[in-house]
């Protein structure tokens, strides 16, 4: 895993400290032997793990200066890509949102141990989201979901002037088409797709910026956003 993120992240134009890629490393470690007994990823392999989850997570940080800023991180799973970049920058201030306790719970466990200082909060990101409408410089997402489905669940939390950061795979452009009428009326404006090279793949990042405040009436409930999605 070391050795992979050693050689690979000058592809992505990104050089870190060794204690740094330790970190990253010792992350690695926590997640495939929690793994075993909960369900955090299907990626076990160690030179997969440094690529499809720390590389894929650290390329926003190439085209993307975030010290000093406050990102949350909706739908982080085992959290990715937010604790990595937590390690990465140590002046961003993260926020880990994920839905199911248990990993949440995990993830604050491990968290002192890896040297982050990030807000752990197991909650829906539509119900979250009403003490916290527009209080971050960005939003992150790796899930699977439509980017129309993810604008609506993460727009509502980012500052107008800041961005939304959709990490999507080869379908990344026709999300980008389906999405655009949803972002424009969330209080968004569908900036551009970043491609990077992780391994031999191409990662892509959706970038859309928050032009304007997204209307009190968003997001629905999500029972209402996945049956009739903008």
């Amino acid at each position: 895993m070391k050795h992979t993120l050693m050689a690979e992240l000058p592809t992505l134009g990104l050089s870190l400290g060794e204690d740094q890629i330790d970190r990253l490393c010792r992350f690695g470690e926590l997640l495939l032997r929690q793994n075993q007994v909960m369900n955090l990823t299907a990626i076990t392999e160690p030179t997969a793990v440094a690529r499809l989850h720390f590389l894929d997570s650290l390329s926003l940080l190439r085209d993307e200066p975030l010290a000093g800023k406050t990102l949350i991180d909706i739908g982080c799973g085992a959290g990715f890509p937010g604790v990595p970049l937590a390690i990465a920058e140590p002046s961003l201030q993260v926020t880990l949102l994920d839905s199911l306790q248990k990993r949440v719970n995990w993830l604050k466990t491990i968290l002192p141990e890896l040297g982050v200082d990030a807000t752990c909060v197991a909650a829906r990101a539509e119900e979250y989201v009403a003490e916290h409408r527009e209080a971050y410089d960005v939003a992150t997402s790796r899930a699977v979901a439509r980017l129309n489905i993810l604008s609506e669940l993460c727009l509502p939390y980012v500052k107008v002037g800041g961005k939304f950061l959709a990490l999507k795979g080869a379908m990344a452009q026709a999300e980008a088409d389906e999405a655009k009428t949803a972002i424009e009326a969330l209080g968004g404006r569908l900036s551009e797709i970043r491609e990077y090279p992780v391994g031999e793949a191409t990662h892509r990042i959706v970038v859309v910026e928050k032009v304007r405040p997204t209307p009190k009436a968003y997001p629905r409930k999500f029972a209402k956003i996945k049956q009739q999605p903008l």
